[in-house]
């Protein structure tokens, strides 16, 4: 096969340095792809600063005819995306098909912020000495963002942050997963047509010691980060000067009340748990149900994880495929024989064939059981019974993690008292942490990050304040 090129400020460039690339299930030959060191970092870097100026002057207009384009190119390639992303991650072709579609809404929604105010009047009157004076808000972009992305969303996760960058007038450099590059230099060919300044995109697969100098550049003003809380609070630490945004991991929970609809309940549950092998960071990880009703939903989630698709990601009705590599299915093996020899119980699955894993609940686990405790990341997830409404909040708070929680409810009290209680990000009513729609703010507290996604909120952290303040004569 040939080399895939990367993208250096919008154009395409081999590299002597390259990888070879194979796909997560089938160990598919997908090429070789060229790797960036500090030499194109350094080009990518100086293009996009003195792209900064050009990107801050493009109209609104200008900016939503490139969003606007790049959804209309996305339209004419949903099935090819959704191939690669399959092809590359392991990930479900139904789901992969959902990331598409998500995705194109996610730009939309950026098309759409272009045309908001994002700025104030201020009357400055307030004194006598200020008499007739008043100030305006606009806000500027801060300059070039350094966007590292994982493989467990490819797409989506990327337009979360590029489609702000463009929107905002940001130029932007994306340091793409190394398990799943292809998809994002597909979107690069796809931005090649959006008519952007020259320098106002790169997309640099590059080893992790080359994107540290590459975020840590005096040039970058933000670091917008989605990964592990290991390597995310590294870079924050890192760049202290700069603006970092976190979307880290987490270990969400749900709580399950007797006044809600149990089935449905159990049908969202094992979908939240075990969707593309649970690699997702607002799975259904931790299950807390109500004594009253324990038993019915802990009997009934064990029969639909039993009947849960699971194999080739290609299959359309498969929906919990092979992890990204067999490592990691032997990592959460690891976990789960750790809990069973702390003494928990396993309900169904917990075994291993190569890299796939049984969909897995636990019952009676430790609380400090690393799949409790710790991002399990993996296709496993714990289930335990309350008397209290109350103290199932307080077990749910009992984590490093915070990112969403999902309750399942009929009484308005008890939903008002999970949210002014949990402490994440999103309290979800009547359906599982894992849901999330691409406007909302996303982002979690605790170990879980710093900022929130979300095409508006995003480009409030793109962009900072700036006041005129005016007397008119």
């Amino acid at each position: 096969m040939s080399t895939h090129p990367l993208w250096l400020a919008g154009s395409r460039v081999t590299t002597q340095s390259t990888f070879q690339h194979r796909g997560a299930y089938d160990k598919q030959d997908l090429g070789a792809v060229s790797l960036a060191e500090r030499g194109e970092v350094a080009a990518a870097v100086s293009a996009a600063w003195h792209a900064r100026l050009p990107m801050q002057q493009l109209s609104s207009g200008a900016r939503e005819a490139a969003l606007l384009t790049l959804v209309e190119e996305m339209k004419s390639h949903e099935e090819n995306f959704a191939r690669m992303i399959t092809a590359e991650t392991g990930k479900p072709i139904s789901l992969a098909r959902g990331e598409v579609s998500r995705t194109i809404n996610t730009l939309t929604l950026c098309a759409e912020e272009t045309k908001r105010g994002h700025g104030e009047y201020i009357p400055l009157d307030t004194t006598p000495t200020s008499e007739g004076r008043y100030g305006i808000v606009r806000r500027f972009p801060k300059g070039i963002v350094v966007a590292i992305t994982p493989f467990n969303f490819p797409l989506n996760l990327v337009a979360h942050k590029i489609g702000p960058a463009i929107a905002a007038g940001c130029p932007i450099i994306l340091k793409p997963a190394p398990q799943a590059p292809l998809t994002s230099l597909m979107l690069g060919a796809l931005l090649s047509k959006c008519n952007l300044p020259e320098g106002a995109f790169s997309i640099l697969p590059c080893e992790n010691d080359v994107a540290q100098v590459l975020a840590t550049d005096e040039r970058v003003a933000v670091i917008s980060f989605t990964g592990s809380d290991q390597v995310g609070w590294h870079l924050r630490e890192l760049a202290p000067r700069k603006t970092v945004l976190l979307e880290l991991g987490g270990n969400a929970a749900v709580i399950v009340e007797p006044d809600c609809d149990l089935e449905n309940a159990a049908q969202r549950i094992v979908t939240g748990a075990f969707a593309h092998a649970g690699q997702v960071c607002i799975k259904v990880q931790r299950v807390f149900a109500h004594d009253d009703i324990a038993p019915q939903l802990l009997k009934r989630i064990a029969e639909l994880t039993e009947t849960l698709g699971q194999g080739d990601p290609t299959h359309e009705e498969v929906i919990c495929g092979p992890l990204i590599t067999e490592g990691a299915a032997v990592r959460v093996e690891a976990w789960v024989n750790e809990a069973r020899a702390a003494g928990a119980n396993v309900v169904t699955g917990g075994e291993r064939d190569g890299q796939f894993y049984r969909p897995t609940w636990l019952t009676d686990v430790p609380e400090d059981a690393k799949v409790c405790c710790e991002e399990v990341f993996g296709p496993v997830a714990t289930f335990a019974r309350y008397q209290d409404f109350e103290a199932a909040l307080h077990a749910v708070n009992n984590s490093q993690y915070g990112l969403q929680c999902g309750v399942f409810t009929g009484t308005l009290f008890k939903v008002t008292q999970a949210f002014e209680t949990l402490e994440v990000g999103a309290v979800i009513v009547n359906d599982i942490p894992t849901y999330r729609v691409d406007h909302m703010p996303y982002g979690g507290v605790k170990a879980s990050g710093l900022g929130r996604e979300g095409p508006k909120y995003v480009i409030e952290e793109y962009t900072e304040p700036r006041l005129l303040a005016v007397k008119p004569r």
